[in-house]
């Protein structure tokens, strides 16, 4: 058994990550954190917990006597925040997984770029959670940056395709939508019902901060430069995302060398499931499971490959992730506490 800790318990990334540790055989959750909720039980903010968890939450205050205790710390606080824990942590053999944005750059200057936030822990050897691409880097790695939620959708699409130079890299764009529990429980106008309901819009176009996430990643696998088109919409459900990513073939790249590619990379994977050349992922066939599901189409018209691929925002794209990093890290197998069926309908 392995203790482990959950800070920032009450988001709805917190209360996934909870459900899921629940399950976990071989992890005993010893402390959850909320600086606004101090003191009152888990079950109370979530009734569906009842029976379940009657853990007090407790408060940031007591940071270094939790990291003390437990040999994992998930933190699921908005970016800007974990820096903060991670340096009281600094000394303690404690490892970290970071639900949010803080520690997904290997370039510090990005993340300041984009999120207006001073980063100050520029010193700290960190990894990127996303375990199909970094699994061997998870494995030994004191602090792990959970992969976003767009993020995850977009480049598990694109990286079997960047990573045998199959397309041009700078000519991706990414059209992503998902359900409104990605934006968070806090309450906000446009997330308000009679706003939802019965809309779909796009946002942040040209300047979402998962944009350098992609191309980080897109980077790596391709060895090129790259710069990307994201845009991402938001639609009437509670949680799914569908990205639908198209990039240029290159000239001698023929239709038939790309499912080769995709069965290469992820032909052994536990949570990719390979649809195939004219198939349609769709968010309910994922929804409350660790799966990404994945499809192309091919334009010989346009000479471009049409990706799609579906995961839960909140399980592959937040909790569940988090939980295959924290499995990959402390050695157990990777599908432990994880291996559910998808809800439906």
């Amino acid at each position: 058994m392995i203790k482990v800790s959950v800070i920032g318990a009450t988001g709805y990334a917190g209360a996934e990550l909870l459900s899921i540790l629940y399950r976990h055989p071989q992890v005993n959750v010893v402390h959850i954190t909320s600086e606004s909720h101090t003191g009152e039980k888990i079950s109370e903010l979530y009734p569906h917990f009842n029976s379940l968890y009657e853990n007090e939450l407790e408060s940031l205050k007591d940071i270094e006597a939790i990291g003390a205790d437990s040999d994992f710390v998930f933190i699921a606080l908005p970016h800007g925040h974990a820096m903060d824990v991670a340096l009281k942590l600094k000394e303690l053999p404690t490892r970290i997984i970071d639900l949010g944005a803080d520690f997904r750059f290997g370039d510090t200057s990005i993340y300041e770029k984009w999120y207006k936030v001073e980063h100050i822990y520029k010193d700290a050897a960190r990894v990127y959670g996303l375990a199909e691409i970094y699994r061997e880097e998870i494995r030994t790695a004191k602090i792990i940056g959970n992969a976003g939620c767009f993020t995850t959708a977009s480049i598990l699409a694109l990286a079997p395709l960047a990573k045998h130079h199959l397309i041009d890299v700078n000519s991706i764009i990414v059209d992503a939508a998902s359900g409104v529990s990605g934006a968070g429980r806090g309450l906000k106008l446009g997330n308000h019902f009679p706003e939802l309901y019965d809309n779909f819009k796009a946002y942040n176009v040209a300047h979402h901060r998962h944009t350098p996430e992609i191309e980080q990643a897109i980077e790596d696998l391709s060895g090129m430069k790259t710069i990307i088109n994201f845009t991402p919409h938001l639609v009437p459900m509670s949680r799914g995302i569908l990205a639908t990513c198209y990039a240029n073939l290159k000239s001698d790249i023929s239709a038939e060398m790309i499912e080769p590619a995709f069965q290469k990379m992820y032909g052994n994977e536990k949570f990719i499931r390979i649809l195939g050349n004219g198939a349609y992922p769709e968010t309910k066939f994922v929804r409350g499971s660790n799966y990404c599901d994945i499809a192309w189409h091919i334009d010989e018209r346009t000479q471009r490959v049409i990706v799609l691929s579906a995961i839960d925002n909140l399980v592959k794209g937040a909790a569940g992730q988090a939980v295959q990093n924290l499995n990959i890290a402390a050695g157990f197998e990777e599908d432990t506490a994880l291996d559910f069926v998808p809800i439906y309908p």
